[in-house]
């Protein structure tokens, strides 16, 4: 995997949601909601295949995910409940559509789904993007049946592109591609959604 621009953004503060660069102490957090949601997300996520792991395991993911995110090799965030500190699911900003663009995936603990949370930290991504980041387009994939990963983008005023073919499980499923560039973006309302972004070191990064 190349590196790519290194990200300047570490922490993004919305509403309700803390999305942050995973630290050694999320290992336990991310452990248990991954336990407990294992067989909610099996249909949809291929690496749930590879459940159960253990908390070392978790362990050496926390540190991949950081490795990667600080040598500019992609972006992987943990989400976060606000108040509580709790740790609630995962999003990233990933590099694998290619130079100047960034596909969000995203997943919330079966104990948080129904509160919105997916879309409102996908906001944040969105903000954080295309505004401090100066990434060029947004794409969100999922699978058609999966209607509570798609309504995310639905609601949020992503395009529809089409739809591909993919190996899941060693089955081909349906894959829907939802994009969002920088021109739609510019004529968006989630433009005046808060969110505060902060850099490695904690300094708020401001919008422009």
């Amino acid at each position: 995997m190349e590196q790519t621009d290194l990200a300047r953004t570490y922490k993004i503060e919305t509403e309700r949601l803390i999305i942050r660069c995973y630290e050694p102490d999320d290992a336990r957090g991310m452990h248990e909601a991954i336990t407990r949601s294992t067989e909610h997300l099996l249909p949809w996520l291929p690496w749930v295949q590879h459940e159960p792991k253990t908390l070392e395991d978790r362990l050496s993911l926390i540190r991949l995910f950081r490795g990667q995110f600080d040598l500019g090799l992609d972006y992987t965030f943990g989400i976060f409940e606000k108040q509580e500190g709790k740790f609630i699911g995962g999003t990233g900003l990933h590099t694998r559509i290619g130079r100047n663009a960034r596909e969000i995936g995203y997943w919330i603990d079966v104990d948080h789904i129904g509160k919105g949370y997916a879309t409102e930290a996908v906001t944040g991504l969105l903000r954080t993007a295309f505004e401090i980041e100066g990434i060029s387009r947004i794409e969100i994939r999922c699978d058609p049946l999966n209607v509570r990963s798609l309504h995310v983008p639905e609601k949020l005023g992503f395009r529809m592109e089409g739809i591909i073919q993919r190996s899941l499980y060693d089955n081909l499923v349906d894959t829907m591609i939802w994009s969002m560039t920088k021109e739609n973006y510019a004529t968006c309302s989630l433009r005046n959604t808060p969110v505060e972004v902060f850099d490695m070191a904690g300094n708020g990064l401001f919008f422009p």
